[in-house]
């Protein structure tokens, strides 16, 4: 069992949020995030994006 006292915080970002940030439509972050392209968890019905995910999509996906 983690010990939530001695976890660091982390950020996380809701699809809408991730989908401003970048400037894409919603379901276009849904798609990323059900072909894994973007990590993330989802909670109900809801997903949640990390930091450490996020900047993990950006350098996987930048332009060499």
């Amino acid at each position: 069992m983690v010990n939530v006292a001695k976890t660091p915080p982390h950020k996380f970002y809701t699809t809408e949020e991730i989908a401003e940030m970048l400037r894409l439509n919603v379901q276009t972050v849904r798609n990323l995030l059900l072909d894994k392209r973007l990590g993330g968890i989802k909670i109900g019905k809801e997903w949640r994006i990390s930091e450490e995910d996020l900047a993990k999509f950006f350098q996987e996906n930048r332009n060499k």
